[in-house]
């Protein structure tokens, strides 16, 4: 039993608005993290804001290359999920650096 009946249209604006959500998050995030970057110059911080930046830009790409380039989906999703990986790769690395 499906509680919220959703339609194709009305499952495509809500993914446009949740992956919109998640841009100006993440962009938000990546902001503060390099302007923090640039008050302290500490490279952590500077890690940490490109990490955000590729999984923040990594989250949108998949949607955006499929419905705006014609990309396959597949395509899109492998290559929304390898700059995800790179960014939480980049993120660890600047926890783990001092």
């Amino acid at each position: 039993m499906n509680l919220f009946p959703a339609g194709p249209t009305e499952t495509t604006l809500a993914l446009a608005v949740v992956k919109t959500l998640v841009l100006v998050v993440g962009s938000v995030i990546t902001y503060f993290a390099f302007k923090a970057y640039r008050r302290t110059r500490q490279r952590a911080l500077g890690y940490l804001a490109i990490g955000f930046g590729l999984v923040t830009l990594g989250l949108v790409l998949a949607g955006m290359l499929y419905e705006l380039l014609a990309v396959p989906l597949a395509m899109g999703i492998l290559l929304e999920s390898l700059l995800v990986l790179a960014g939480f790769l980049v993120i660890a690395y600047s926890l783990y650096v001092q």
